[in-house]
């Protein structure tokens, strides 16, 4: 019961890959919006710059992650 349970929170294909780190991409441009509210100027902007970093590496490393599961 609990091994079906907790297939649903693995990423088993591209798609599903690419489906998070466009949710994940979402939520970042969000909080980056909150950020040039909170702080206006160059600061606000440099934390919303970060935010879409931050997306970029997560989703390099859940792509590597789904591409050397599927070669293995």
């Amino acid at each position: 019961m609990w091994t079906k349970f907790s297939r649903l929170f693995v990423i088993k294909t591209k798609f599903e890959a690419f489906a998070v780190i466009y949710g994940l991409g979402l939520g970042a441009v969000e909080r980056g919006v909150h950020y040039l509210h909170q702080y206006p100027g160059p600061g606000g902007w440099m934390l919303f710059a970060v935010c879409p970093i931050a997306v970029f590496m997560a989703g390099a490393r859940i792509l590597d992650s789904v591409e050397r599961s599927r070669s293995e």
